[in-house]
């Protein structure tokens, strides 16, 4: 357990994603926190990386030098659970690489653990620490229809869970702390090109305060894309998570003017004037005005870390505010259960019998 003293923190399973995890663990000594050893089944691979970093690679997490505070677990999603639920029951605080685990029953699982031991347990939603993300506070009104798009060329990597557990969950996270309630309704459909598993998959979510959400992820595409569209009465918020840009784009005042001028002539008697052109404003000219929002430098992953080591320390964000709210907002345990809880939806509307394809729209090509 976490004490006034330095955490020590190690990483279980050093692949593509673990070795980012470690380096910034060996960065982070000036935040208490010290990097004891690496763990991965394989000798090899990871070996350049402990050297570098100078500490112990090893087989399991009891062939450690010294006990530990802090785990990272980015093993496949397969054995989340064999690996974390021993370490969280033991009081080992755990950050879980997304998705939390395999299935519901697995999350069930570690949550209780946590809850059991009094450890911290917290989900890499990694994308809650972009810096786009912020923009969010500037909506400042309910969404009606958000868009989320998250292609990426195929790789060997998470090739043992599908397309929704690998990308799209981290859209379905964000999805719920933009619009605070439960999917009323999912229609979703997926394409398997790889064997297996899904590869593309699209979805229709509606809530029941009205907002509709359409979100595609595929894992074939040609071109890496992660964007989101956030619609309110007044305008859109545009984020682009790759080029960290964000912009809020609005009717212009003319355009608002002639709307206002329309409404107000539709209400008339009839007779009266000679419909717009009776003093409206013309019609013409710009429609749209775009506005460019400043954004911070930020390594995702490292603000992610950070924010770890401060929920252990007692001094985190708050859990459960939007992103943006207040800063980066770490993912609980429960959260990592809730958007694992929604994508499990999402699966069987796709392993459903068929059905008319405009149930769920046609997906998107790669």
């Amino acid at each position: 357990m976490a004490t006034s003293t330095a955490l020590r923190a190690a990483v279980v399973g050093v692949g593509a994603f673990g070795r980012h995890h470690a380096r910034i663990y060996g960065e982070m000594a000036d935040q208490g926190v010290r990097l004891v050893g690496l763990v991965d089944i394989d000798p090899a691979g990871p070996g350049e990386v402990a050297r570098r970093l100078g500490v112990p690679l090893v087989p399991a997490v009891g062939d450690l030098p010294e006990p530990v505070d802090l785990v990272s677990v980015a093993v496949p999603t397969t054995v989340h659970r064999r690996i974390a639920e021993p370490l969280l029951l033991r009081g080992v605080h755990c950050l879980v690489e997304k998705p939390i685990a395999g299935s519901t029953h697995d999350a069930g699982a570690l949550v209780r653990a946590a809850q059991h031991s009094g450890a911290c347990l917290q989900v890499g939603l990694v994308e809650r620490f972009n810096p786009v993300l912020a923009a969010v506070e500037r909506l400042g009104e309910p969404p009606l229809y958000i868009e989320a798009h998250r292609l990426a060329p195929l790789s060997a990597r998470n090739l043992d869970v599908g397309v929704v557990l690998d990308l799209m969950i981290h859209d379905l996270d964000i999805l719920h702390h933009l619009v605070r309630e439960e999917a009323a309704c999912v229609s979703a459909v997926g394409v398997t090109l790889t064997g297996g598993h899904e590869d593309l998959a699209s979805a229709r979510l509606s809530f029941p305060s009205g907002c509709v959400a359409h979100v595609t992820a595929s894992r074939v595409s040609q071109q890496r894309t992660r964007t989101l569209r956030i619609f309110t009465q007044s305008g859109y918020l545009s984020l682009d998570y790759d080029r960290r840009e964000a912009r809020i784009v609005r009717p212009t005042r003319q355009v608002r003017r002639w709307a206002r001028r329309v409404a107000d002539l539709a209400a008339r008697p009839a007779g009266w004037g000679e419909g717009p052109a009776d003093g409206g404003p013309p019609l013409g000219g710009e429609l749209l005005e775009t506005e460019w929002l400043a954004l911070r430098e930020a390594e995702p992953l490292k603000a992610e870390l950070e924010a770890a080591v401060r929920r252990i320390r007692g001094r985190g964000d708050r859990p459960g505010a939007p992103p943006g709210a207040a800063g980066p907002v770490s993912a609980e345990g429960a959260d990592g259960l809730r958007a694992l809880r929604l994508a499990e939806r999402i699966l069987a509307d796709i392993r459903a019998p068929a059905r008319a394809p405009a149930a769920a729209g046609e997906p998107p090509g790669p």
